[in-house]
């Protein structure tokens, strides 16, 4: 089904608000007069500011123009409850707009149907499913929470053309260039949180910021980390935690999971402001799915992964990852460190499937995203 142009238009301002809302969906709103004229649009702002739908009515104010019987084009429910900001649809009645055309219902149980019903009540039309597709993609991890109560958990991957992350003595420095490199971070600034292990906190004492970002300006907020460490034997002299990125408004929170505590060691990270979480599962690992679950509780909407090929491999077999963003260099490394340490399979048909959904140049090497099938 072809997508009416003034939803296009209001996705394009959704896209306009991919780093920017955490842990609020990214939604756009055109608001249109019965001759085709944008009397307005916006899209939503950081938490706690205005939601698209209020920042389209504040432009048509802006511009003089009267909204009355206009058609307000949205790429999510108008939302019905007071939660950090005042209801959107109570703002369309009060502003006598006639028409809303949305892409998607709001999956959150505060929502639900309730703007529509709210809408409908005071005698405004509602069309819904227009570009449904398209904002579905653009709020994976929002989805993802109200549904399924866990992140979209998108696992980033650095590799050879033969799939190789790193040699065996541990080189991995550098495999892709550095467009691949600033396009991985662009990933990063779009994601709530992003997550490491405690073998990559050791090996490389990575930052995990957005440094390599251009347009640092449109990400003010720094997406918090998670890092896996059973033991709870990260170093208090870590990078992660001497970090501070100019341009960021929002500082990250560091949440560290383990499956043992060592008060010692717990009063250490928290005096740095860590906030610490024991979850072990019955093999003394920390228990992934269970993490995912806190996450979500956390308001994480959307989850990067960068670690290494140990947890790559545990997260697949816990069924925690959603999608793959991988890098392919063109280069050859042989004998070396996989993608994901996971198997061995008795039969292919065991593999996970996959399937394709973008490929891409990114200076030198190859972007490939692949979704998870159920």
């Amino acid at each position: 089904m072809s997508v009416n142009p003034f939803m296009l238009e209001a996705l394009n301002m959704a896209d306009k608000a991919m780093r920017i809302t955490s842990p609020n969906p990214r939604v756009g709103c055109v608001i249109v007069d019965a001759k085709g004229q944008i009397l307005g649009q916006g899209h939503t702002q950081q938490a706690g500011g205005h939601h698209a739908e209020i920042a389209a009515l504040q432009d048509a104010a802006r511009r003089g123009h009267s909204v009355a019987g206009a058609t307000a084009y949205v790429t999510l429910e108008p939302c019905s409850h007071h939660g950090r900001t005042a209801p959107c649809c109570d703002a369309l009645i009060q502003a006598k707009v006639g028409k809303v055309v949305a892409a998607l219902a709001d999956p959150n149980p505060l929502v639900s149907g309730q703007g529509f019903d709210r809408l409908k009540a005071a005698g405004v039309e509602v069309e819904v499913g227009q570009g449904a597709l398209l904002a579905e993609q653009q709020n994976p991890g929002f989805l993802s929470r109200m549904r399924r109560q866990k992140p979209w958990v998108r696992l980033k991957i650095a590799a050879s053309l033969d799939g190789q992350t790193a040699l065996q003595n541990g080189q991995s420095q550098w495999i892709t260039g550095p467009d691949a490199r600033a396009d991985g971070h662009a990933w990063r600034a779009r994601a709530c949180a992003i997550l490491t292990g405690i073998g990559t906190v050791l090996e490389d004492d990575p930052l995990l910021d957005l440094r390599l970002c251009p347009n640092l300006g449109d990400a003010p907020r720094m997406p918090h980390l998670v890092i896996v460490d059973s033991q709870m034997e990260t170093p208090p002299s870590a990078k992660l935690f001497q970090h501070s990125q100019p341009g960021c408004q929002t500082p990250r929170k560091v949440w560290i999971y383990a499956a043992k505590d060592h008060p010692e060691k717990r009063a250490a990270l928290q005096a740095l402001g860590a906030h610490i979480t024991v979850l072990p599962n019955q093999h003394g690992k920390v228990d992934l799915p269970a993490l995912m679950a806190d996450l979500a509780k956390r308001e994480v909407n959307e989850l990067h992964v960068e670690a290494g090929h140990k947890l790559n491999g545990s997260l697949i077999r816990e069924s925690c990852v959603d999608e793959f963003l991988v890098y392919l260099a063109p280069t050859l490394l042989g004998l070396g460190q996989g993608m994901a340490h996971w198997g061995p399979l008795e039969d292919l048909s065991q593999g996970l499937s996959l399937a394709f959904t973008e490929t891409q140049l990114i200076g030198k090497d190859l972007r490939v995203l692949a979704r998870v099938q159920a």
